[in-house]
């Protein structure tokens, strides 16, 4: 860990115990670290912690609340060097990727921070002449979270943030594989004058355990969850006993659509910048690619000869684009779907062959049709299944045959077109003529399977709070 500046950063690590995680560098497989973990006990005495603090914190003015977020904005990005590091150590996406997830992640600190300040209620023409109408907007009171590996740092920051603004407490649970960067990033909100009781991590081997605590807990009053579906639906069951406010963000299956009409070349730079960035292991990436027959050779061509060029190796290797996957089972997974679609009928136009360890080299696959696993399963790896069609009918139908609805793109110059095809893809964000669509100020989150709620723009803080009503009456 010499390559940390600020070691306070890194304070939390702890000497190998019983009780200790042990984190390792999945480009490597060395051990990064151990951390401490929190007994079930422990957790919930944090719960206590994080009700009685938030009753504090939600009498600290908007403006208040603002100025200390905006201290830890602050000190994110002094610190965004020795984050980008410490992620790319746990999680092995290139440090470049790294770097921008901090600023990424930062960036909710500070939107959340101005909209604090912008929880506005409402006044209402009441139906009565001695009566007066008005809405107010209040914390939900206590906030817990359950982020993914994939995104250590912006899946922290992107829930916590719009709680404390509101005026709650936040309590989460990182992901086992990479939570060093996701408490340091606590670190440097305490020194920015955040309460250690206020937004407090938690780690256990036993994430459903953890799991179980925070959707059954009667003081914990809303529960964001970014991950899979199946897990989703677990969680949805159990905080339904106490009727809990949720958020979840879960699977996709991300269509990426080429029309005959498209710039090809702009084409293939949204392909690369949507399919292989942080190795394919996100729940935006472009799953399964549909292009015009028309089109479709030239494209594919085009492609093949962009993804040869990626550079596979560790993250903190100067050029590398593509990292390791985050684990053998995930290894396991991407290439029984390569193997299973050339049985079926699928061509190799460029990558798999056999890789070192966790790496899995970026792989074009061509001749794909739509009753194929590798169409309908999240791949959450460097594949590219290409799917030939012929009409915008045809397109759409296969585009919408999935139980996700999270994201989806597609290239066109044809403005008809653009709007006919936005308005009938069924997910809740849509790219047009553009691969990365991921920021601060837009709405975050999906329909159907995908999940429920928003995450950023005006919408991601409304998530935390409580509408009342107030109804004033003899007025006379």
């Amino acid at each position: 860990m010499e390559q940390i500046k600020n070691r306070s950063l890194i304070g939390f690590m702890c000497e190998p115990s019983e009780t200790s995680l042990a984190v390792t560098n999945p480009a490597t497989g060395e051990l990064v670290g151990h951390i401490p973990t929190q007994s079930r006990e422990e957790i919930e005495a944090a719960v206590e912690r994080a009700y009685a603090a938030q009753k504090l914190w939600q009498k600290q003015t908007a403006k208040a609340r603002a100025a200390v977020l905006r201290r830890w904005y602050q000190l994110m990005m002094d610190n965004q060097q020795d984050l980008g590091r410490l992620m790319t150590l746990e999680q092995g996406k290139p440090l470049k990727e790294s770097m921008g997830e901090v600023a990424y992640g930062a960036s909710f600190i500070e939107w959340f921070a101005e909209e604090a300040k912008r929880s506005y209620g409402e006044t209402i023409p009441a139906p009565m002449g001695d009566r007066r109408i008005a809405t107010i907007k209040q914390p939900v009171g206590v906030a817990a979270a359950i982020t993914p590996w994939n995104f250590p740092i912006a899946m922290i920051t992107r829930k916590a943030a719009p709680a404390l603004a509101a005026g709650c407490s936040f309590i989460a649970k990182p992901a086992n594989q990479t939570p060093l960067s996701a408490l340091a990033s606590a670190e440097l909100a305490y020194q920015a004058g955040i309460p250690r009781d206020l937004l407090i991590l938690v780690v256990n081997p036993s994430s459903r355990m953890i799991g179980e605590i925070f959707c059954t807990h009667p003081k914990i009053r809303k529960l964001s969850f970014t991950g899979s579906t199946q897990v989703g639906r677990l969680l949805l069951e159990q905080c339904a006993q106490d009727v809990k406010r949720t958020s979840m963000e879960l699977g996709g299956n991300a269509p990426f659509i080429v029309f005959d009409d498209a710039d090809l070349d702009k084409a293939v730079e949204g392909a690369i910048a949507s399919k292989f960035r942080n190795a394919g292991q996100t729940c935006v990436c472009a799953n399964r690619f549909y292009v015009h027959d028309n089109v479709y050779d030239a494209f594919v061509d085009k492609f093949a000869t962009a993804v040869k060029t990626l550079k596979i190796g560790n993250g903190l290797e100067e050029g590398v684009a593509i990292g390791p996957v985050i684990e053998e089972k995930a290894k396991d997974n991407i290439l029984q779907l390569i193997e299973q679609a050339k049985q079926q009928g699928a061509s190799v136009a460029c990558g798999d062959h056999p890789q070192p360890g966790l790496f899995v080299e970026p792989t074009v696959l061509t001749e794909v049709t739509q009753d194929m696993a590798i169409v309908s399963e999240e791949i959450f790896g460097p594949v590219a299944p290409v799917i030939r069609f012929r009409s915008d009918e045809e397109l759409v139908q296969m585009a919408n045959d999935t139980i996700y609805g999270l994201a989806s793109y597609f290239y066109s110059r044809d403005i008809g077109r653009i709007w006919k095809v936005a308005e009938a893809l069924e997910y809740g964000m849509v790219g047009i003529n553009e691969g990365i669509i991921s920021t601060e100020v837009a709405p975050f989150g999906g329909v159907k399977q995908s999940g429920i709620g928003r995450e950023g723009a005006k919408q991601g803080i409304d998530e935390y709070l409580d509408i009342k009503y107030l109804c004033f009456g003899g007025l006379e």
